[in-house]
C-alpha cells in the first residue's frame, strides 16, 4: 500500500512542527536548576527527560514506519503505548502538583 504524496507531505509538516516544539521543550528542560542535587527536583527533571526521550523515539518510529523504512508494527505499537502511558502519568502528576499549589495559595498564615 503506497502513501499518497499529499498525505506524506502533510505528515512531514506535522512532524516538523512537533519536532520544533519538542526542541523548545528539550532546551527548557536542559537548563540546570539553581542548586542541582539529589532531591525531588532532580528526580522530576530526570523523569521529564525520560518522557521527552520516549516521545522523540515514538515520533522517529512513526515517521520511519510511514515512510516504509520499517515494517515492524508490533514494536511500533508497544512504543506508542509506552509513550502514551508516560505522557498520561506526567499529566496526572502535573495536575496533582497544580492542585497542591492551589491549596497552598488558599491557606492563610
Amino acid at each position: 500500500m503506497a502513501i499518497s504524496p499529499i498525505a506524506l507531505s502533510a505528515y512531514q509538516n506535522a512532524m516538523a512542527s512537533a519536532s520544533s516544539i519538542d526542541g523548545k521543550v528539550s532546551r527548557s528542560l536542559a537548563k540546570p536548576a539553581a542548586a542541582p542535587g539529589e532531591g525531588f527536583g532532580a528526580k522530576l527533571m530526570d523523569s521529564l527527560k525520560t518522557v521527552n526521550d520516549m516521545q522523540n523515539q515514538k515520533s522517529d518510529m512513526v515517521e520511519s514506519f510511514a515512510s516504509g523504512q520499517t515494517q515492524n508494527v508490533h514494536e511500533l505499537m508497544i512504543n506508542l503505548q509506552k509513550a502514551g502511558l508516560a505522557m498520561q502519568m506526567t499529566t496526572a502528576v502535573r495536575g496533582k502538583v497544580l492542585e497542591a499549589y492551589k491549596e497552598l495559595v488558599k491557606m492563610q498564615f
